[in-house]
């Protein structure tokens, strides 16, 4: 009975957390970070300041917190899309595909997080900073990954770096979904899918009839001299 009721409460306090961050997206995305309280948000959460206050220590705690959860949810879609089955070009449509859809999903925490986080007035504590950096880099490490296992596999060149191949899908693939949130309707993500692969395969994929090519080459390379 002991547990049961611990695992109750413990089911309770995490509703009542997840609510609290809700409302509070909610009303940062309609007002903006700097126009809501935290009585704002207890009000309309349905909960005293003080409960309010059991959860979060202050306004930035509970954005820290907001965007924390979402950035831990993104990570685990990303890495599992670059761990999906296929070949290391099938996984990394994969992660083209899973960002877009995490944008499209979460519309109004990533308008919120680069309004606030970019605006000249938004002080937030460095500390979410480096978390949200060390997040970043173990998902372009894991890229990058993807990028040599496809270099070792014979399908990609080493232009560069895998790490470099990673940064830039990465920052192409950005640059397209900042242009689906200015404008869905003009520059849908999904019909750019296509087009972020082409670039960015255009010059590193070996294609088959240039596989034929090398393979020929190193046979001709390695058969022995005549005396």
């Amino acid at each position: 009975m002991h547990l049961k009721a611990v695992s109750r409460r413990e089911h309770l306090r995490s509703y009542n957390r997840t609510l609290i961050l809700k409302t509070a997206l909610e009303l940062f995305s309609a007002r903006g970070y700097h126009n809501v309280s935290m009585h704002v948000i207890a009000e309309e959460s349905g909960f005293s300041i003080g409960s309010l206050y059991n959860f979060f220590k202050d306004k930035e705690d509970l954005y820290s917190a907001l965007v924390s959860d979402y950035v831990h949810e993104f990570h685990h879609e990303l890495i599992k899309a670059l761990d999906s089955p296929g070949d290391e070009v099938e996984r990394i449509r994969a992660y083209v595909s899973a960002k877009g859809r995490i944008f499209q999903n979460n519309r109004p925490m990533l308008r919120l997080y680069f309004a606030e986080t970019h605006g000249a007035s938004f002080d937030i504590k460095s500390g979410l900073d480096v978390k949200l950096r060390t997040i970043y880099e173990g998902i372009l490490q894991r890229l990058a990954d993807v990028f040599e296992g496809g270099i070792k596999r014979g399908l990609f060149r080493r232009l560069m770096k895998p790490y470099y191949l990673a940064v830039a899908v990465d920052s192409l693939t950005n640059a397209f979904l900042f242009l689906w949130l200015e404008d869905p309707v003009r520059h849908p993500y999904s019909k750019n899918v296509e087009t972020i692969m082409r670039v960015t395969f255009e010059n590193i994929i070996i294609y088959p009839e240039e596989k034929k090519k090398l393979k020929k080459r190193r046979v001709v390379k390695n058969e022995p001299q005549e005396q």
